[in-house]
């Protein structure tokens, strides 16, 4: 549903969100009258005295305003409930309702003041009477306050800067003045969004890569919700609708068949030895978190066991191991390898946007330089992840569109800087020449050591990377191909992150879109089924989907709806900012995938191999 307008200007809560605020806000008056009534009912010859009769028609006049505002809000309840989400029709009165309860505002904020200035003069009547009045005071303050919040949450600062087009869109526009109409609004929506993503990270600093990030972030959002007119409960509802479509689906189907074609020896050896190695290897992608992570992992014995690092002063054999800023960090690094401090080469807990943690140690065990990048654990790795556009690679290698994901290329970018060119990997090899390298990460780690590792590949032909729960939106599809041979991505279950990409975004508004139009429900009943659903189960509703009968793959009369008519995708084409092949073309997970998946309630799992055609659909 658009936002409601109100005023000339849209803001960010439509006719059908206020019947859970109306409902709570009718709780709240009812027992406030009540209480009132019966103060006065049960006090009313206490008030022959000193200020007494301004005291008894503040209250008779408080209750009568009361029961209007009560009257009102029961009325935009009601209304709240009508129609659907793309329906609004039978919920046309709400704007006059809702001016009708702004303009009873004035009269209460009249007589709030009204009854603050009279208990200020120290009427002197029973003090229960005064503690009553006292009391319905405050509460008619803090009503007007939390109004005011409310009011502000729901502003939209590009409210007064959508055009709001009738039916016809911009079309009586000519083409000039409609260009330098959306390019005006796109750059109004990049600059809300930008600011709003520096007042959320205010803390993280203000150099070069910041400010990249920053503006990246804030194209991101824009592009995302620029050819959308949803509000926050849209989207609610439209996550909660497709849930249970996907569980009515999945419920449908019979068993998913893992492996189409059993594995031969070789190739079930081969997994064997890749499983084995994730599992070792995942150890050194965990100690890359540092204590946090070891701390989170053994709740009661962590503190005891790492704590003293923080506290006592850095100790000498620490010294021989390079790196900053890792004193509280190196024992729980420690305990989570089962290494020694002279194992370790170089650790760096150095954390900015575009600079992730790592460390350098030798695995004896393995025979390798192992390099453990940390994944997202900061505001600044979070604007490392969501400089999401493509950027291009200069790689030393036969492979063309080499295109990645800009933050995390960037990110790699900066450990294979510090690794080359101060000398790390060199100093690791002089002590263990015959070791072969190895690359692992986890999260926005994963796929910084994918990178740094197709990187490295040409200097380093035996490199191998382990990448644990990388981002789907990573490389190029060449890129994607030239890893296979090299890196083995791991995805646990139902993980999200390897899901993650601008593509699989931009897939789900669509999915969000269709099911909402599809749905004849009220949007209240969808979120109050929604919420039971997600805590307690149950069945799914049974809602139509793609899959029934019917062309649902056409655009939809109510799915238009929900698109803004002044976006460059409703006025010019069916595909969205994010679609674009430059900034946002489709990127692939690294290497060859083992996808594992607990089987049962037993806690064992079953694991299949996964390739490209699978992996789409990740």
């Amino acid at each position: 549903m658009p936002g409601m307008v109100l005023f000339g200007r849209r803001w960010a809560i439509a006719s059908d969100d206020l019947v859970f605020p109306g409902i709570f806000e009718l709780f709240l008056r009812v027992l406030w009258w009540i209480g009132i009534l019966s103060l006065y009912l049960l006090h009313r010859g206490k008030l022959d005295c000193a200020g007494g009769v301004l005291l008894s028609s503040y209250l008779i006049v408080l209750m009568v305003l009361l029961a209007v505002i009560i009257c009102t809000v029961s009325a935009i309840v009601c209304v709240s409930m009508k129609g659907t989400i793309c329906n609004p029709g039978p919920r046309k009165s709400m704007s006059k309702l809702l001016y009708v309860r702004l303009a009873l505002f004035l009269p209460e904020l009249v007589w709030a003041s009204l009854g603050a200035a009279w208990i200020a003069d120290g009427v002197q009547c029973d003090q229960a009477v005064v503690k009553g009045i006292i009391a319905t005071v405050v509460v008619s303050w803090v009503i007007i306050a939390s109004t005011v919040v409310t009011i502000i949450i729901v502003f939209d600062p590009l409210g007064g800067k959508t055009p709001l087009y009738p039916s016809a869109g911009p079309g009586h526009l000519d083409s000039h003045e409609s260009s330098q109409l959306l390019s005006g609004l796109k750059t109004a929506a990049t600059g809300v969004w930008e600011t709003r993503v520096k007042v959320l990270c205010c803390c993280v600093g203000n150099d070069d890569h910041t400010r990249a990030a920053f503006s990246s972030t804030a194209e991101l959002f824009s592009a995302y919700f620029s050819d959308t007119d949803l509000v926050p409960s849209d989207i609610a509802a439209g996550l909660a609708l497709l849930h249970q479509q996907q569980d009515n689906i999945r419920n449908n189907q019979g068993p998913d068949q893992v492996i189409s074609h059993p594995p031969g020896p070789s190739q079930e050896a081969d997994l064997d030895a890749e499983l084995e190695n994730c599992h070792h290897y995942m150890q050194f992608a965990a100690a890359a978190y540092g204590w946090p992570l070891y701390v989170y992992r053994n709740p009661f014995t962590g503190l005891c066991r790492v704590g003293g690092d923080c506290c006592r002063n850095r100790a000498p054999e620490y010294d021989l191991v390079g790196g900053d800023q890792f004193n509280c960090h190196f024992g729980s690094i420690l305990h989570t390898t089962g290494l020694h401090y002279r194992d370790f080469i170089h650790v760096s807990f150095h954390d900015k946007v575009y600079e992730l943690p790592f460390l350098v140690a030798l695995d004896h065990r393995k025979e390798s330089v192992v390099v453990a990048v940390r994944g997202t654990m900061s505001l600044q790795d979070i604007l490392t992840d969501l400089s999401a556009e493509s950027e291009t690679l200069v790689l030393e290698c036969e492979v063309q569109d080499c295109s990645a994901h800009k933050g995390i290329s960037q990110a790699a970018r900066y450990v294979y800087g510090r690794l080359v060119n101060h000398g790390i990997l060199s100093q690791a090899f002089s002590i263990a020449p015959e070791y072969r390298l190895v690359i692992v990460g986890h999260s926005l780690g994963a796929g910084a050591a994918a990178l740094l590792a197709i990187m490295l590949r040409n200097s380093y032909p035996q490199v191998r990377c382990y990448a644990f729960s990388p981002p789907r939106g990573l490389l190029s599809k060449s890129l994607y191909e030239y890893s296979k041979s090299f890196i083995v991505s791991l995805v646990l279950g139902k993980d999200v992150i390897p899901r993650l990409s601008v593509t699989n975004l931009e897939d789900l508004k669509k999915r969000i879109l269709r099911v909402i139009a599809h749905c004849n429900k009220p949007k209240y009943r969808i979120l109050l089924r929604g919420c039971w659903y997600e805590l307690f189960g149950g069945s799914p509703e049974n809602f139509p989907t793609e899959l029934d009968g019917g062309d649902l793959m056409q655009p939809l009369l109510g799915e238009q709806s929900l698109r803004t008519h002044g976006s460059p995708a409703y006025s010019f084409s069916s595909d969205s900012p994010l679609e674009s092949p430059t900034k946002y073309p489709p990127l692939y997970p690294p290497g060859r995938i083992i996808h594992l998946e607990e089987e049962g309630s037993s806690g064992s799992f079953f694991f299949s191999q996964v390739f490209l055609l699978s992996c789409c659909s990740l």
